[in-house]
């Protein structure tokens, strides 16, 4: 449908219409929303514990107006350690002291459903189908699903979706007729390039995954200059082509720097780059730590992930068009990064479903062509989705979205609840973490250090900082090699387990029931059980053992 014909059809309709009916964008917002922040869902957003130290790092932050640079939560207090997550910190931080953990179920139920229903404009307005654009973004959403966590992570989907939509924007307008109807929204477009430099400020100190918004622009500079050396300028248009492309790489060029001198924008400086590379480049760490393994494709969400990557490689092979190097780039580093680590699958799935939904399209469109059987009624359905589509550009009002975001917030400041009925009990699960034990714990008055498993030391700082000290949390980046294989050999009762309970003075333990630290635990001399549930074992050193 052309842009003529969807004015049109949208002049066409009442005012009201074009305000108050809700678009496909409009709902699908809704009803993540409305399913993360107010369902069962709330509390698998929850279900990682590292969002407890977020949570008190943030408002440490609030509380002292300084970015900590040493250990506040552990029996290593006072080793430097690189909050570099700690603007998304201090915004949790924010929302847990204004409304509990509602608050920061809302917030990260916000980001997610913004994500993906931003993509599904994306998709429509790059030319997609809309039930391939909803089937796409649903696709994408499933195999995000075991990423859908109150963590940091989710702040770079968003900013993935905008550095994909910014630099998608400047390459297709750079060059474009000044005197074209739409050049002034053309221009505008230009200049969101420039919007890069500014929201990596941002990025850069809400999470480590700025780096894909270094590696984008790298993507389509390289793709502009490829497009350079193959033009042989013999021709007047290959001529006036090799000028705009000369343009587009020193905007890249310029763009790019600026983006890079951003992100040495940080508390730390370079010092993080140097952190991060150290992390990343650890062969241990990547082999131990289970959100940089590569992906089970035995689950479900996993599938879905294949799915795409199936999907993609039938948009390739289908597609008539020539294929963009900067798409083939972006489709590769979609590729390798979500089967290098199922960490990436949630930004992998949201560059696939970008970049494909066209082609998917097109490859829709010639199977109808070819079918002649089809062709009556792929016309037929061609007619209704274009007037769904116009339809959905017509309906610019947004005003569900506003009130669904306003009548959550207001539900999580009133303690979640809409009058008397309870809407919102966001919650750690007490089936998966030692809650009904902390609760004893805090009644007791247990000697610390405490020492449990990485996977609880977050929800551990969350309950009980700053009274009682950890041994061990889920920042691996801070503890390191050595401190990790000593802590492993305990975990897994291998020779010599003992000595990281020693090294470290633990004085209190708290594990997992039927672990096979409890279990040795329960049989060796000086330790004595002092609590137990379906969940997990307390145990105390008794005074005679302790170092």
């Amino acid at each position: 449908m052309t842009i003529g014909s969807r004015s049109s059809a949208a002049s066409s309709r009442p005012p009201w219409v074009r305000w108050f009916v809700p678009s496909i964008t409009d709902l699908l917002f809704v009803a993540l929303l409305g399913m993360l922040a107010l369902t069962t869902l709330s509390v698998r957003l929850l279900g990682d514990a590292g969002i407890g130290w977020h949570i008190r790092t943030g408002q440490l932050i609030l509380a002292t107006h300084a970015v900590p640079h040493v250990d506040p939560f552990s029996t290593m207090s006072g080793q430097p350690w690189f909050a570099w997550e700690w603007l998304y910190d201090a915004a949790v931080g924010s929302l847990e002291r204004a409304a509990g953990l509602n608050g920061v179920v809302l917030f990260t139920a916000l980001i997610i459903a913004v994500c993906f229903s931003w993509s599904f404009r994306l998709l429509l307005r790059r030319g997609t189908n809309v039930f391939v654009a909803l089937v796409l973004v649903l696709l994408a959403a499933s195999a995000s699903m075991i990423h859908f966590l109150a963590r940091p992570h989710v702040v770079s989907w968003l900013f993935t979706v905008a550095w994909f939509w910014i630099l998608e924007s400047f390459e297709q307008n750079t060059g474009s007729d000044p005197f074209s109807p739409d050049s002034f929204a053309q221009g505008a477009r230009r200049r969101h390039l420039w919007l890069l430099p500014l929201l990596m400020l941002v990025w850069v100190n809400v999470h480590g995954g700025f780096l894909v918004g270094l590696v984008l622009p790298a993507i389509y500079w390289f793709g502009a200059l490829w497009q350079w050396f193959r033009l042989k300028g013999n021709r007047f248009d290959d001529v006036l082509q090799k000028i705009r492309l000369a343009h587009q790489l020193r905007a890249l060029t310029l763009s790019g720097v600026l983006t890079v001198a951003a992100t040495f924008v940080n508390p730390y400086g370079f010092k993080l780059h140097f952190h991060i590379y150290r992390y990343l480049s650890n062969r241990f760490l990547m082999d131990h730590i289970d959100e940089f393994q590569s992906p089970n494709f035995h689950y479900v969400a996993q599938k879905c992930f294949a799915g795409l990557l199936l999907l993609a490689l039938i948009a390739v092979v289908t597609k008539r068009r020539k294929i963009g190097i900067n798409h083939i780039l972006v489709l590769l580093f979609a590729a390798y990064s979500g089967l290098y680590a199922s960490r990436n699958i949630p930004i992998s799935s949201l560059l696939l479903i970008l970049v494909i939904g066209p082609w998917l399209s097109d490859a829709m469109d010639i199977l109808v062509e070819r079918w002649s059987g089809l062709r009556a009624r792929g016309q037929a359905s061609t007619q209704f989705v274009q007037r769904m589509e116009a339809m959905e550009f017509s309906l610019q009002g947004h005003l569900w979205p506003l009130a669904a975001i306003l009548l959550s917030c207001w539900i999580a400041a009133h303690g979640g609840r809409l009058g008397a009925t309870l809407l919102m009990e966001a919650e750690f699960d007490a089936k998966r973490f030692p809650v009904a034990a902390v609760n004893y714990l805090d009644k007791k008055h247990v000697p610390e250090p405490l020492v449990s498993t990485d996977d609880w030391g977050g929800y551990l700082i969350y309950r009980m900082y700053p009274r009682v000290r950890m041994v061990v949390d889920d920042r691996h980046d801070f503890y390191g090699e050595e401190f990790l294989k000593s802590y492993l050999k305990m975990v897994r009762v291998e020779p010599g387990w003992g000595q990281f309970l020693q090294q470290h003075q633990a004085h209190c333990a708290l594990v997992p029931k039927n672990s096979a630290l409890a279990n040795i635990l329960l049989e060796t001399p000086g330790w004595r059980s002092i609590y137990t549930d379906d969940v997990a074992v307390a145990f105390v050193r008794s005074p005679k053992s302790q170092p």
